[in-house]
């Protein structure tokens, strides 16, 4: 496809906002201005987000395969809940220790129902995140700041807006699609319709994402349509060594 097209809405780099690229019914919007990369450390430290099941990490995985060093959140927080770990007995102390079988594993099913459905969610979600988001934070950026010299290190984290963390990253990828759509891919991972809609209400709405999104991704076509864009991105607006500014 593509490349011919792209190179022709990209002609004369830098490039202002609101610069798009798309394959299928994905497409990528730069909304905002990105400077320059670092001279020194990693080129950009960029935090790829979105709500659950909305395809943040597809995108990230397409970054990591052109050469991004990355931290996932979600894979840190069952790193940090596995059985030894000291959170998981915060974690059974604040939500009940029947949460842990008798291996001394974490039922997360469980919890995310016991957590997330029905009335007092939000206090719920608070006082898990407590305990915790500062663990998953120290993680993740002893990773990113340890990534090689010009490399490309991408932070993997679905609870963006709600950390209030989006000032310490030189961009921001928000990745959005349709809640139905979203439903239906976390009803293939198992997770049921009701428990699937809660977790998207308890999270940021795309609106309070889009206000702190520097690339915008909307994910209503094909995996290999959003691949296609990922890879787009990582090469056209991530890497080049020049700042994208108006």
């Amino acid at each position: 496809m593509h490349d011919d097209h792209i190179k022709q809405q990209l002609a004369g780099y830098p490039v202002g906002v609101n610069t798009t690229l798309s394959c299928g019914a994905c497409t990528a919007t730069l909304i905002r201005p990105m400077g320059a990369p670092h001279p020194r450390g990693p080129r950009r430290i960029v935090a790829v987000s979105g709500g659950i099941g909305s395809g943040k990490s597809s995108v990230t995985r397409v970054f990591a395969t052109q050469g991004a060093v990355t931290a996932d959140a979600d894979a840190i927080a069952r790193e940090i809940l596995e059985p030894g770990e000291p959170a998981l007995s915060e974690v059974a102390r604040a939500f009940g220790g029947d949460l842990l079988r008798q291996d001394r594993s974490l039922d997360r099913a469980l919890l995310a129902s016991r957590v997330f459905g029905g009335e007092g969610a939000d206090e719920r979600v608070a006082r898990l995140n407590a305990i915790t988001h500062p663990l998953i934070e120290a993680r993740a950026w002893s990773i990113l700041r340890g990534a090689p010299q010009g490399a490309l290190a991408v932070y993997d984290i679905p609870l963006l807006i709600e950390g209030e963390h989006a000032d310490r990253f030189d961009a921001v990828v928000i990745v959005d699609a349709p809640i139905e759509e979203r439903v239906k891919r976390l009803e293939g991972r198992g997770v049921a319709p009701k428990d699937a809609r809660a977790r998207i209400r308890a999270q940021a709405s795309s609106q309070e994402r889009r206000a702190i999104a520097t690339i915008w991704i909307d994910n209503e076509g094909s995996a290999a349509d959003l691949e296609e864009v990922a890879r787009l991105v990582y090469e056209r607006w991530l890497t080049p060594d020049v700042a994208l500014i108006d």
